[in-house]
């Protein structure tokens, strides 16, 4: 007589290991679409982060520059500001901000947008009582790729450029 016995079976059949790798395959597809999107939202966020954060810096600090300011001029150079030769209103990388001390004397600042090794950056420079100007005392952005000062009807503009090619400009008079 032939016995019915069946040995119990061990592992997995084809189907329940089917299953088992389609769900590690979607799990795995659906953590790439996540880390996917995420470094596209970073590129995005990146992108705007000249907007966001450094254009209101540099707006606080050429707001409050140029708003106490008695007079300005622009230069084509440093060295031109420096030497206060061929002052003009045309669109220049220079700019020369002078402010009247409560004596009566008159006291420089210059805003120059300058390569100084490190790549191009928006510096400023104070110009002490002795006329030797030496290194600026900081970098107003290093981010922007092109600075323009310029006059139009007596107002001071600056254009900059922004690494992705963004525009702005800011507007100020001096103070009456």
């Amino acid at each position: 007589m032939k016995s019915n016995h069946h040995t119990k079976r061990r592992g997995f059949t084809l189907i329940e290991l089917s299953v088992a790798l389609m769900m590690g395959m979607m799990t795995g597809a659906m953590l790439l679409a996540l880390f996917n999107q995420q470094l596209a939202f970073i590129k995005i966020y990146r992108a705007q982060d000249f907007l966001s954060v450094e254009a209101p810096v540099i707006s606080t600090y050429v707001s409050k520059l140029v708003g106490k300011a008695d007079r300005f001029r622009l230069h084509a150079s440093l060295d031109e500001a420096k030497a206060g030769s061929n002052p003009r209103l045309t669109a220049s990388p220079v700019a020369v901000l002078n402010f009247r001390q409560p004596d009566g004397t008159m006291r420089a600042s210059i805003l120059s947008f300058e390569d100084l090794g490190d790549g191009p950056a928006l510096y400023y420079y104070v110009v002490p009582t002795s006329g030797v100007l030496g290194d600026p005392e900081w970098a107003i952005t290093t981010k922007a790729k092109d600075v323009v000062f310029s006059a139009d009807q007596g107002v001071l503009r600056m254009s900059i450029t922004g690494p992705a090619g963004e525009l702005i400009t800011y507007s100020g008079t001096m103070q009456q």
